[in-house]
């Protein structure tokens, strides 16, 4: 067998590139596959993982983030939807949850870095004894706290509107005062009818005491018909809640973190004359 054919069969294919990188030399060994392929350190990714877990985790429970990274005396608080009390509402409701506010509130009272409290409101109300709780902690603070309505600010988000050192309200937003309403079984008889009374006492007079409307004027707004579809009461917007007193000032974001900034100038200068 002559050895021509025998080298055409060798540069067919497949033999075709072995034969070739024969021709150019030896191939160079490969390296081990512990050099070529270095193993990952796994303690690296849970480290890079908790960050962004916790973020999550804030923005779920919380609601809030903490971007940006920046030193600030001011605590921003939200409450958003629906203030949730003592029965859980449905998955596809945007709630607010008081247990999750009241701490958020202890804990920027005792840090002594934080100089005020923002609170930002657009709620369509919600728990009554929920929202009053929220109230009373934020009006009981030492520090100087500053409440902006935006969107809305309805039912018992008024008290908790006012019950700031002052208060801000969007040119747009609007602010529902009408009575408490019962859901649920109601026994009928004459104690729940002085019950639900004296309930409605506790949030008009808490409202007369935290802002510059009388109870009169209130209860009036409150009981007023032919405005509301379904409901007595009253849909006030911007403008008309400086009107009638409810709201101190008209105004967005920039007045209010102005006005938050001049209240804790004034508690810091009154500190200093304390000291002296």
């Amino acid at each position: 067998m002559s050895k021509q054919p025998y080298n055409q069969f060798l540069n067919k294919p497949p033999f075709a590139s072995t034969a070739l990188n024969n021709n150019k030399g030896p191939a160079p060994q490969s390296s081990p596959p512990e050099e070529q392929e270095p193993a990952a350190a796994p303690p690296e990714a849970p480290a890079q993982e908790d960050p962004k877990k916790k973020l999550l985790d804030s923005i779920t429970q919380l609601g809030q983030t903490n971007v940006p990274q920046l030193e600030s005396n001011i605590y921003c608080m939200t409450i958003i939807g629906q203030v949730e009390g003592h029965i859980q509402l449905p998955p596809q409701n945007k709630t607010t949850k008081y247990e999750h506010l009241i701490p958020q509130l202890v804990a920027a009272e005792q840090n002594n870095k934080i100089e005020g409290v923002l609170v930002i409101l657009n709620t369509v109300g919600g728990d009554v004894e929920a929202g009053l709780a929220i109230a009373e902690m934020v009006s009981s603070m030492s520090k100087p706290v500053v409440t902006l309505v935006l969107g809305g600010g309805h039912s018992i988000g008024v008290p908790i509107a006012v019950a700031g050192s002052y208060s801000f309200i969007a040119e747009t937003a609007t602010m529902t005062i009408h009575p408490i309403r019962l859901t649920g079984l109601v026994i009928g008889v004459p104690q729940t009818f002085e019950y639900l009374d004296k309930m409605q006492d506790r949030v008009v007079s808490f409202i007369a005491r935290h802002s510059n409307i009388s109870e009169e004027k209130f209860r009036e707004l409150m009981t007023r018909t032919g405005e509301l579809t379904r409901d007595i009461g009253t849909n006030v917007i911007g403008v008309d809640a400086v009107k009638y007193g409810l709201i101190d000032e008209v105004g967005g974001l920039g007045k209010a973190l102005k006005k938050l900034n001049e209240l804790i100038e004034k508690a810091r200068s009154g500190e200093e004359r304390v000291l002296q």
